[in-house]
């Protein structure tokens, strides 16, 4: 499979369930040193979720709120998602390629665990308000 590469900008994040069910999710792509280096910084809340690729660590010094980290491998599935409060520094994870954000709780209502598989639509259009189930 060759090297995933997205732009900064929106999208849809797709999280992909055992029985082929997708839970949709606004999601932020951060693909720019800049925009990786930002993050989620300085926010109150996000709405669903941010990517940040290239990347396998984050930390949360200067953020305001708790946040859920998902580290992806080269192919989109989950090796490990956790919890982070505000000041700590995440280990780097020597598989992941990219890192998923979102609000702390968020993760496991949308079923992102170790094995889950996550796609990303860039496509605008695509953009779901919320989350939204699709068969």
């Amino acid at each position: 499979m060759g090297r995933r590469r997205w732009g900064d900008g929106v999208g849809v994040l797709a999280v992909v369930g055992a029985g082929g069910e997708r839970v949709r999710v606004p999601l932020e792509i951060a693909s720019s040193y800049r925009a990786r280096t930002k993050g989620l910084l300085g926010r109150e809340s996000v709405d669903g979720a941010m990517l940040l690729s290239p990347a396998n660590s984050v930390h949360t010094f200067r953020m305001r709120m708790a946040i859920d980290v998902a580290y992806l491998d080269r192919r989109l599935t989950v090796i490990a998602v956790r919890t982070m409060r505000p000041g700590r520094l995440g280990r780097p994870r020597l598989r992941a390629r990219h890192v998923l954000e979102a609000e702390a709780g968020a993760m496991s209502k949308w079923g992102v665990r170790a094995g889950a598989r996550i796609e990303v639509v860039e496509d605008p259009a695509e953009l779901c308000h919320g989350v939204d189930r699709e068969g």
